[in-house]
């Protein structure tokens, strides 16, 4: 069982349907650079019914989903762990090894005020695997993966207190 763990930072920005291309024609600024293409992937969300309070409609375009992987994906992790002054609560880890948290500014990142755009959120979610994860997924020679593979709630604490030197607290303060 390997001990290095590798992981992919999910980052989603929710948003009205007239922000949405140009969110995400952000984000691929951002983040993507001409060495770094194959690690950027970018999908947009669609409302699934109709909210007449919340102004939106069925099948319209309401948010954006960019996955990053690699240095860059650190590197805008990093500038949004900044903003939370590298603490995270308990809650914000799951069992399964993961972990996220939110932003309330993008500007805070220091992206651009875009006044066509508008200030939106961020979600930020990091998925720790370990190599040999994709066994129990793919079509050919798929194999079962035994427990001691997969990554905890302490394990995927004890990482980001190391990579990022980060506090987890138990309760907001």
């Amino acid at each position: 069982v390997s001990t290095q763990s590798t992981w992919e930072a999910v980052v989603s920005t929710q948003s009205t349907w007239e922000a949405v291309v140009s969110t995400q024609s952000t984000w691929e600024a951002v983040v993507s650079t001409q060495s770094t293409w194959e690690a950027v992937v970018s999908t947009q969300s669609t409302a699934r019914y109709t909210v007449r309070t919340f102004g939106i409609r069925r099948n319209e375009k309401i948010s954006c989903y960019v996955t990053i992987r690699g240095p860059k994906a650190e590197e805008i992790l990093d500038r949004g762990l900044k903003v939370k002054e590298y603490e995270l609560l308990n809650r914000n880890f799951s069992a399964a090894g993961c972990f996220g948290f939110g932003i309330n500014e993008h500007i805070d990142l220091g992206i651009k005020y875009d006044p066509t755009t508008g200030i939106y959120g961020m979600d930020f979610f990091v998925v720790l695997k370990r190599p040999g994860e994709r066994v129990h997924r793919r079509k050919r020679c798929r194999a079962k993966v035994g427990n001691a593979q997969t990554i905890g709630k302490e394990e995927a604490i004890k990482w980001f207190q190391t990579k990022f030197e980060g506090i987890v607290a138990d309760k907001k303060l």
